[in-house]
């Protein structure tokens, strides 16, 4: 495949694979799939059909079928479609189910890479998750922000933004087992337009998954990073109104609070040194009673030894994050784009030990790269991610190459170099 074709990542890529799934059998020939991709796509029939020379010999062809012909061939070594004995020109699904299927299909099954604990699918979260009958103890995840300059993965506008995560996340939250939780890291710093004034899309979606997915929220959690990049630039470093930003929220919403599997137990964090010398001396000395007896405090508090102190609901963890820079440095490596979300190990590794017991299963809708996968490897937990970007699991299978039971089929192995 040529540089300028694209791949799996290529916006072009997806209206062919969407070109199949929507088609009534799942069968195309070429005519009819460049047709109806150039309509997806919003390509003009006369920019489609126009032809340009192309190659050494300089013949005549059509630059956007071509793409078209190459992401077709992509679909074929992943082992999505299949050439129709018989009928030049024709391809149809290797494997349909009643509801369609997304990219890609048979014989990988889906499935980019494996562990003795879980699973990395290749595919659209709503196709991989619509038949899942496992019982699902935590949904973590860190969705597309509905930025206003879209990441490379591509991002939903916030007007749209509420339906897009109750739509992604209502097939999980059937099969989450009672007192399951979710927890989503979502931005703060959305902004109305024009405007120095935050979009309230946080409040609204909260409110919209308690309403028609009857979860609760539990907490929010703020991701606190010092070290994150000034902004926002309008209104902080330009107009001068906001002060840089340095947290980003997780949601964490629960359907049994009574019953949630969370423990802080867990994630006990060692006792400052101060508590130290507390506990050594037997504990405070003195009694003191604080806003109007509010809070009391007796003699001898804080002189139990115990086996660690309870973390505050803060989380402050730094961007930086070696599983990410060595992912980045295999995409690099491996031809492919970089990942462009930040979210390091560490986050995902506190929420996955917090709200889960050793064995139970962790599911990410948008795994990306696979850094809650790769926590839930490292915690003793079981996992399922899945992402529509195979570039980005591809590079992410790296860091689960040690794992027992990793395995990888032949076709990904080779990504991008099998396109």
């Amino acid at each position: 495949m040529s540089a300028g074709d694209g791949g799996v990542g290529h916006p072009l890529f997806e209206h062919v694979a969407a070109a199949y799934s929507d088609s009534d059998d799942g069968r195309l020939d070429n005519a009819s799939l460049y047709r109806m991709v150039a309509e997806r796509a919003g390509i003009p029939e006369s920019k489609r059909r126009a032809r340009s020379p192309i190659g050494r010999t300089g013949q005549l062809h059509s630059p956007v079928e071509r793409a078209i012909r190459w992401h077709t061939q992509t679909l074929k070594h992943m082992g999505a479609i299949r050439r129709v004995d018989g009928e030049r020109g024709v391809w149809e699904l290797v494997e349909r189910t009643r509801q369609g299927l997304h990219v890609p299909a048979v014989p990988v099954k889906l499935v980019a890479f494996s562990t003795a604990l879980g699973v990395a699918i290749w595919g659209d979260n709503r196709g991989v998750i619509a038949n899942l009958d496992e019982p699902i103890h935590l949904v973590l995840t860190s969705p597309p922000y509905p930025l206003r300059k879209p990441r490379a993965y591509g991002n939903v506008p916030v007007s749209e933004y509420v339906d897009f995560i109750v739509h992604a996340i209502e097939p999980l939250v059937r099969t989450l087992v009672r007192g399951g939780s979710m927890a989503l890291n979502l931005s703060n710093d959305v902004f109305m337009a024009s405007s120095p004034a935050r979009s309230t899309y946080l409040e609204r979606l909260i409110i919209a998954l308690e309403d028609r997915l009857g979860l609760q929220l539990m907490d929010r959690l703020p991701w606190v990073n010092l070290s994150k990049a000034p902004g926002p630039i309008a209104w902080a470093s330009k107009e001068r109104i906001h002060l840089n930003v340095g947290f980003e929220p997780i949601i964490w919403m629960c359907n049994a609070p009574r019953e949630s599997f969370a423990d802080n137990r867990r994630v006990l964090e060692p006792h400052t040194e101060k508590h130290r010398q507390l506990i050594a001396a037997g504990g405070t000395a003195v009694e003191g009673d604080y806003s109007d007896g509010a809070y009391r405090r007796r003699a001898g508090a804080f002189g139990r030894e115990t086996a660690g102190r309870i973390p505050k609901n803060v989380l402050m963890r730094g961007h930086r994050c070696a599983d990410a820079m060595a992912t980045r440095r295999d995409a690099q490596r491996l031809g492919l784009p970089p990942h462009g979300a930040v979210m390091p190990t560490s986050v995902a590794d506190f929420l996955v030990r917090y709200l889960t017991e050793p064995g139970q299963l962790v599911v990410d809708p948008f795994g990306g790269k696979g850094t809650t996968g790769l926590a839930a490897e490292r915690a003793g937990r079981r996992w399922l991610i899945c992402d529509r970007v195979l570039d980005y699991l591809r590079a992410g299978a790296e860091r689960f190459r040690a794992a027992p039971g990793f395995e990888m089929p032949e076709a990904v192995e080779h990504w991008p170099r099998a396109a």
